[in-house]
């Protein structure tokens, strides 16, 4: 009786080590990493490479790619870069911006389940606009993005993490819904930043109001990091463009609205 004791102790023991495999630490150090190798242009013989699982698989701009063809490279010189963590699936999202490239990247990186005690990354997913891209500027976009606040959020001001999922998805869904745009928790003031474009105080200037069915939003890919109240989605922009949509929400409202369409 005293050895299914001790087993059971020793499993409890070793699935906790395995979900904090998947802590906040974990997730941020892979990224580190994947910044490193793109400053460097070069995944080979990287600290990254060592994160792979032999399985892994690149896409950019919702195409398949690798590890040789990707954005990942060339060697970009980074003026920005703000990563947010998803602990729930393993995964992290990073936004860059290299006006020397020029470029403005998004990058989601998931891992293996939490309960891979390794827990290496098995996608590496981009969407990447660069000159003669939609509304492409990446020194607008720097300057407006620059300043802007995505700190952790004080615990009043945080949104569970389906409230941030549905908020993104009513926001997306104004396309082929002309209601959606009552389900969206807009905030004031707000920011929009889509591309070189930059709304402000409002973020509510332009958006659709009659939806269309043809325009839906389709192949959307979540990473939610609830401590800055950030939900990350990557997408076919009106079922053709590759798109990244990222919303801040503060108090269940939306505050910060960033965009990279293709």
């Amino acid at each position: 009786m005293v050895s299914f004791h001790l087993l059971g102790l020793t499993l409890a023991a070793l699935a906790g080590q395995a979900v904090a495999d998947c802590s906040r630490d974990t997730l941020q150090a892979a990224a580190d990493a994947y910044l490193a190798a793109q400053e460097a242009g070069a995944i080979a013989g990287s600290a990254f490479q060592k994160l792979l699982d032999p399985a892994v698989t690149y896409r950019q701009n919702n195409k398949a790619s690798s590890a040789s063809a990707g954005i990942w490279s060339k060697a970009l010189k980074l003026d920005h870069n703000r990563t947010t963590l998803d602990t729930t699936q393993c995964a992290s999202y990073t936004e860059l911006v290299s006006t020397a490239g020029p470029y403005v990247v998004g990058v989601q990186l998931r891992h293996a389940s939490a309960s891979d005690a390794a827990s290496p990354i098995n996608a590496v997913d981009a969407i990447v606009a660069t000159t003669g891209d939609w509304a492409f500027n990446a020194a607008k976009t720097l300057s407006y993005i620059a300043t802007e606040d995505w700190g952790t959020l004080a615990a009043a001001d945080r949104s569970p993490r389906a409230v941030l999922q549905a908020a993104a998805d009513a926001y997306l869904d104004m396309w082929s819904n002309s209601t959606a745009i009552n389900a969206v928790p807009w905030g004031s003031p707000c920011a929009r930043t889509e591309g070189s474009m930059h709304f402000s105080p409002s973020c509510t200037v332009g958006v659709p109001t009659s939806g269309s069915a043809s325009a839906k939003i389709t192949q959307r890919r979540y990473v939610i990091d609830e401590t800055v109240g950030s939900a990350d989605v990557f997408c076919s922009f009106a079922g053709a463009l590759p798109d990244s949509h990222e919303f801040r929400l503060i108090g269940g409202k939306v505050r910060l609205v960033h965009t990279i369409t293709v």
